[in-house]
């Protein structure tokens, strides 16, 4: 069967949806309505129906929405009933809250191995992963097979390091660093910029107030 294409806008909403439908099966909910879901995700009902609606009937009008097969269906398409295992490159202060976390909302990924610079850092157990030099990255990410990697390095590194990345077969980067790192097109960057975040929140308030509900289905 062929792959099912949706709007960006729609995939970031699936981890999303996932998350709360295992909320409300651990509190003992079997069916759920759009507008109840709309509810608990803070998104409108007409946009869950439309996002679901690029998978074909997975409600039943008049029942709703069966809470354990949507659990079931997005785990599939999210490859959560295999596990991930990502890299972390840089051990900072970011990188050590990162580590501390370990995506535990998120059963099918994990943080499984760092790397850094810092001598005293490199070669010790760090929230139970283990922090090699910057020396082995390359032999590191292609004896454990990972793919995918987290940069938290410092901005006059952050290139160099990619190009290195990319050399050992990685294809998908979330980039904390305030540059946009340049990659071939095979590989797919996600930049997360807490401070230009924080900066839109507060030009959001100043000049929309607090009840701006943004759209992003443009994207």
């Amino acid at each position: 069967m062929a792959e099912t294409i949706i709007p960006k806008a729609t995939a970031k909403r699936l981890p999303l949806y996932y998350r709360y439908l295992n909320f409300l099966a651990n509190s003992g909910t079997t069916k759920i309505s759009s507008t109840e879901l709309s509810e608990a995700v803070k998104v409108d009902s007409a946009t869950i129906r439309r996002d679901f609606s690029y998978f074909g009937a997975l409600g039943k009008r008049g029942y709703g929405y069966d809470v354990m097969d949507l659990i079931k269906f997005f785990k599939k398409i999210l490859n959560q009933d295999r596990l991930t295992n990502v890299a972390l490159v840089g051990v900072g202060n970011l990188g050590h809250a990162l580590l501390n976390y370990n995506f535990r909302q998120a059963n099918n990924i994990r943080i499984s191995a760092g790397f850094d610079v810092n001598p005293e850092i490199a070669g010790t157990i760090q929230s139970g992963v283990p922090v090699y030099p910057m020396e082995e990255l390359a032999n590191q990410i292609r004896q454990q097979q990972i793919e995918i990697v987290i940069l938290t390095v410092p901005t006059d590194a952050a290139q160099s390091l990619t190009d290195e990345l990319v050399a050992a077969g990685i294809k998908g980067i979330m980039n904390f660093t305030p540059i946009r790192i340049s990659v071939p097109s095979y590989v797919r960057v996600q930049n997360v910029d807490l401070a230009t975040e924080l900066q839109t929140l507060i030009y959001f308030l100043d000049h929309y107030g607090p009840t701006l509900q943004e759209s992003d289905d443009a994207e």
